[in-house]
């Protein structure tokens, strides 16, 4: 289905982002996960985008069921 979220990895990712602005894939489908690359055209998804002021470590919600989007709130342990 094209509006169901697809999760691509059930951890999160862990990684170092800033200073700048990313676009947090919602969907699932980015073949540059934890980044949108334009996948969810045709789908009810959009991306997020999150603005870093400054270098940091920081864990994207990998599974796309957080309630905290776009970092991990620890969801992927109840899916």
């Amino acid at each position: 289905m094209a509006d169901e979220v697809i999760t691509p990895q059930r951890g999160p990712y862990v990684m170092e982002v800033g200073p700048g602005t990313v676009y947090w894939c919602r969907c699932g489908r980015s073949k540059t996960q934890p980044y949108c690359d334009g996948s969810h055209t045709g789908t009810g998804f959009a991306p997020i985008e999150v603005e870093f002021r400054e270098r940091q470590r920081v864990a994207f919600c990998g599974c796309k069921h957080t309630k905290k989007p776009p970092f991990c709130d620890g969801s992927h342990s109840r899916i």
